[in-house]
């Protein structure tokens, strides 16, 4: 199978309140079928969240994930808009177009950008290395990711609800239970 041109096909989830950004390299031929993030089944990202956040993101249909990630507030994209690829393999892109990251920062209050896996991050890297200092590569949720069970990813990823935006939005919770 030789590669393909393909472009992201649906916008990026981001909400007003949005203070973190997740960023994958480019969606998987079934996110691209599906228009929406980590829609394979062996991907383990809603499961990670899940685990994270103490809320089903797994039997979730798509509008109760985009109302969980605003809750939570998580934007989420990839760092690629359009390339050339096989399959939904990111060691075989080329040829790459990055998404407008400013515009999508610009869009909410994106305080910590998060990369999953190191392609992402590598790639973010690259187009973008203005905002290195707010920037961590996570390890990858793919099932590709063989190095990683799901213990040790939910270990890593814990870095997001640790973020100071989410302690921000903890720490605003708390402020209004006791009032």
């Amino acid at each position: 199978m030789g590669k393909i041109a393909a472009t992201h096909g649906f916008p990026p989830f981001i909400h007003v309140d949005s203070e973190i950004l997740i960023l994958g390299s480019f969606p998987s031929s079934v996110s691209r079928k599906h228009s929406f993030f980590y829609m394979h089944p062996q991907n383990r990202f809603w499961r990670v969240l899940s685990l994270l956040y103490g809320e089903d993101f797994v039997i979730a249909d798509i509008a109760t994930k985009k109302a969980l990630l605003a809750k939570h507030r998580l934007a989420l994209y990839d760092v690629v808009e359009s390339c050339l690829i096989q399959g939904s393999r990111d060691n075989s892109i080329t040829e790459i177009i990055p998404a407008d990251i400013p515009a999508i920062i610009a869009a909410a209050n994106i305080k910590q950008i998060f990369a999953n896996g190191k392609t992402a991050g590598n790639l973010f890297d690259r187009f973008f290395p203005a905002y290195a200092p707010i920037t961590t590569t996570l390890p990858s949720t793919s099932a590709a990711n063989a190095a990683y069970d799901l213990t040790k990813l939910v270990e890593s990823w814990r870095a997001v609800v640790e973020a100071p935006a989410n302690r921000s939005l903890q720490e605003r919770r708390l402020s209004r239970q006791r009032s």
